[in-house]
């Protein structure tokens, strides 16, 4: 975690407020636009230490997972993806933090379909204030790209002149909003 991001949050245990939360996606759709959505369920915390060290957990309930459209949704909580009957929560748990620029980088374990690969998401420090009445929060905005096929979700949908109706590459867009828990 960067200097001024310690600094700027107090030691101890910062959970995610999901009402001011997004976990995001979005994939490639016939190779020439993307389908975005969000996962409606999730939770998670940041703990800070005293020293300044980090880790951060967050599961998130695959059957939440909404673009907009209900049919999409629906196949998309299949064995064909997310097959969340067997495997109702996707988790992330951090293995490190690391300084970049002013930013930072944080390393951990992505478990989606019971598959569990690492990933680096690349995180902005939005800031911190004294919140509105119920202690402090703080924001960041995180990015990744992982690859669906590592995380066992290999259906094809080739279209007939090549292609594929949806790409391999996700993108995994977190905007969070953490309050420290008293």
């Amino acid at each position: 975690m960067s200097a001024s991001t310690a600094n700027a949050l107090t030691a101890g245990t910062w959970a995610i407020d999901p009402a001011h939360s997004t976990l995001g996606f979005s994939v490639r759709h016939l190779m020439v636009s993307k389908v975005r959505g969000r996962f409606a369920d999730f939770s998670g915390k940041l703990v800070i230490n005293a020293d300044g060290t980090a880790q951060a957990e967050v599961e998130i309930r695959v059957d939440s997972v909404t673009t907009d459209n209900e049919q999409r949704d629906n196949h998309l909580r299949t064995a064909d993806f997310f097959h969340a009957e067997e495997f109702p929560v996707a988790t992330f748990k951090s293995t490190g933090f690391r300084v970049n620029g002013e930013d930072f980088v944080v390393d951990g374990d992505f478990t989606i379909r019971g598959t569990t690969k690492p990933v680096s998401l690349d995180v902005e420090f939005l800031g911190a204030n004294p919140g509105m009445g119920q202690g402090p929060v703080a924001g960041f905005e995180a990015k990744t790209v992982i690859n669906r096929r590592d995380f066992g979700i290999t259906i094809d949908m080739p279209l007939p002149d090549g292609g594929a109706v949806i790409g391999d590459k996700i993108t995994l867009t977190l905007e969070i909003e953490v309050g420290l828990q008293g």
